[in-house]
């Protein structure tokens, strides 16, 4: 998007964003229930996963590192 200029010396009408503001919300794509579930669904499942990876490698290395520091 090109930027445009302010021309009123920095005093934009309240009434004119909202305008624009209402004419951009139009444009947007709004997803449908089973989007938003599937999307949802997607996120959590993916977070879980990384979540248990991150918990997993940190106990390995936490095993690992006692072992090292006990010998």
């Amino acid at each position: 998007m090109a930027a445009q200029l302010n021309t009123t010396g920095g005093k934009e009408s309240k009434a004119g964003f909202l305008r624009e503001v209402k004419g951009e919300l139009k444009k947007v794509h709004w997803p449908s229930k089973r989007e938003l579930v599937r999307y949802t669904t997607v996120v959590l499942v993916t977070s879980a996963f990384v979540s248990f990876f991150v918990w997993l490698l940190d106990s390995g290395l936490g095993f690992l590192l006692k072992f090292i520091v006990k010998q």
